[in-house]
């Protein structure tokens, strides 16, 4: 394509896009229309189509030529990129699967006893249905359900060394998490509203909410030691980046 060119206009979904990656020259989409596709980003091609959801697809994460999907339809699915097709499902949620993370084994040190449990990774879902839970991938099995929240749980990040996951609810709190005990670590309260957006970096825990702040957050004490208070509307989404927030 000459430079300058416009960029072709994916065409494909049959109705709204709700989460977008990009992976090497490819583009991840999922959507409404309860399929995720890959697309070439140069020429704008549709290069795969993975089928199987019955519901809204939320999320999706590629990683390791594995692809993990979360939907309305209470499930989350693995999918080999290359074959296109699901290695395995994820079911035990009571609700709708709204967000996910993915561990490899390699970044779970220091758990010896749970060497064949963590073997292809695990996979860490949130749903309205008020939980998280983490799976073992290999097999597809619930390795721990984590109690607590009392509202939906939106959002979720990972800190892999410390094994800890981070998740933000509807109930106004964020909750840390052993994800191999299953054990509630902490909580984190100050927010006045829905804990929409999480970001983790450098032992720092940035949280977006509806009650229209940022919050910086120790990681492992949660003490609130910051507020940006500066939009006027929900915050939706953060990225921390260069020794800021934005």
């Amino acid at each position: 394509m000459p430079p300058g060119s416009p960029l072709p206009s994916p065409t494909g979904h049959e109705s709204y896009v709700t989460f977008c990656q990009l992976e090497n020259e490819a583009a991840f989409t999922c959507s409404a229309d309860r399929t995720i596709r890959k697309w070439d980003v140069l020429t704008g091609q549709c290069l795969q189509v993975f089928r199987g959801h019955t519901s809204i697809v939320n999320r999706i994460l590629v990683t390791n030529n594995q692809l993990f999907s979360s939907s309305y339809d209470r499930t989350a699915r693995a999918w080999s990129v290359d074959k296109g097709q699901v290695s395995r499902e994820f079911r035990g949620h009571r609700n709708c699967v709204l967000t996910l993370a993915y561990s490899a084994p390699w970044d779970l040190p220091g758990a010896p006893f749970e060497e064949e449990a963590v073997a292809g990774g695990l996979l860490v879902t949130g749903s309205t249905d008020g939980t998280a839970k983490v799976w073992q991938v290999a097999s597809g099995c619930c390795h721990q359900t984590l109690r607590g929240h009392t509202g939906a749980v939106l959002c979720l990040v990972l800190d892999t060394p410390s094994h800890t996951a981070f998740t933000g609810s509807t109930d106004t709190t964020i909750r840390a998490w052993d994800i191999l005990s299953g054990e509630q670590l902490r909580v984190f309260r100050e927010h006045q509203g829905s804990v929409i957006c999480l970001e983790l970096a450098n032992q720092h825990v940035y949280s977006g909410s509806a009650d229209r702040t940022v919050k910086c957050w120790l990681a492992d004490t949660g003490e609130c030691v910051r507020t940006f208070p500066a939009h006027r509307h929900s915050v939706s989404a953060l990225k921390y980046h260069a020794g800021t927030c934005k």
